[in-house]
């Protein structure tokens, strides 16, 4: 499911203007570096990427997605977003790589 929604959240990041420069995932939520213009609430973004994401991932995997346990949301209503402004991106872009990412 990381793979396909990889492959799903650059589109939906440059629909908006953004730009998804680094992602992955471990066994209950993922990370994701976006350069997004300052215009654009976080909200919005944030709300975009789960909608997409959740269309297609429910769509490709109805069978592994259950609907009761997540009271037919794919994704918790909440999240968490920080600036990085200041810090190195390599920084950033490392932490984010090194995300104990499950296997196949």
């Amino acid at each position: 499911m990381l793979i396909h929604c990889e492959q799903v959240m650059p589109q939906v990041c440059a629909d908006l203007g953004a730009e998804l420069r680094e992602f992955n995932g471990e066994d209950d939520h993922v990370h994701l570096l976006v350069h997004y213009p300052p215009k654009l609430p976080i909200s919005t973004l944030v709300n975009r990427l789960k909608g997409v994401s959740a269309h297609y991932l429910r769509k490709e995997y109805t069978d592994r997605i259950n609907r009761h346990v997540m009271h037919g949301h794919l994704w918790s209503p909440s999240y968490f977003a920080a600036s990085c402004g200041g810090a190195p991106l390599e920084v950033i872009k490392d932490y984010i790589k090194e995300q104990k990412r499950p296997g196949p």
